[in-house]
């Protein structure tokens, strides 16, 4: 069986997840929630965001500890550029001794938006193309292609300056009056980063900067730097309460 592990807050990954498993099957699952090698698995394929021209905290540190011997294709997915991620990600792999095999990049809807607004226009015209883009990449690790990142310029250093940083986005987070105490916010974050405390939720020091718990609020009532944004994503195309889960 394939193992498809993925990083996803808001569902860009997870829905490129789903299309990878109608395709060539395979079982799905949700890397915080993972603490295998990989070793069960025939191949696997790590569906993930890119962040800071880099990766997810918890995909930086999956990958050194998985299987060597398995064949590994990383899929990427960025709102808005690769800054040399791609490339990055491939050589963090040949450092741990990975059998690294392809690197993809697929542009998705922006889900960083603590201080802009995507416009309507710009979010439908890339969900409209998204598809076609994913296919692609899943016909070419359907035919055994192998897609390896040409040298360029990487951002390693920023990447591992705001990854060191992104700890401070919880501290800058808090909830206005419209928040009613549903719970979701704990629920969802990938490092139980966020308590209910005396009547009122609050945010730890250990944010990975997902942004699930801004996005997925029902209320809108979670806040950054206390500015009242009303824009949130979240992927139209998925089930928004498969976010975060494991699917065979």
């Amino acid at each position: 069986m394939i193992g498809i592990l993925y990083f996803s807050s808001t569902g860009n990954s997870l829905y490129i997840a789903e299309k990878i498993k109608e395709t060539i099957g395979g079982q799905i699952i949700y890397i915080p929630n993972y603490s295998g090698n990989g070793n069960e698995f025939e191949k696997i394929i790590i569906v993930t965001p890119i962040y800071s021209y880099g990766m997810p905290r918890h995909v930086f540190d999956l990958l050194p500890r998985l299987d060597s011997t398995k064949e590994l294709t990383i899929v990427q997915n960025y709102g808005g550029m690769v800054g040399g991620a791609d490339y990055y990600v491939y050589n963090y792999a040949l450092q741990n001794g990975l059998n690294i095999k392809s690197v993809y990049t697929i542009k998705m809807p922006e889900n960083f938006t603590l201080t802009f607004t995507v416009p309507k226009f710009y979010l439908k015209s890339v969900l409209k193309n998204a598809d076609k883009r994913i296919e692609k990449v899943i016909a070419s690790i359907v035919n055994g292609e192998t897609s390896i990142p040409g040298k360029k310029r990487t951002k390693e250093a920023k990447y591992l300056k705001n990854k060191a940083n992104w700890h401070i986005i919880g501290n800058r987070f808090s909830v206005n009056e419209n928040c009613v105490q549903c719970g979701k916010c704990i629920r969802v974050c990938p490092v139980n980063n966020i308590a209910l405390v005396d009547n009122k939720i609050v945010f730890a020091d250990d944010c990975v900067a997902c942004l699930g718990c801004y996005h997925r609020c029902p209320q809108k009532a979670i806040v950054y730097l206390k500015k009242k944004k009303k824009y949130r994503y979240i992927n139209p195309n998925i089930d928004e309460n498969l976010i975060g889960k494991n699917i065979d």
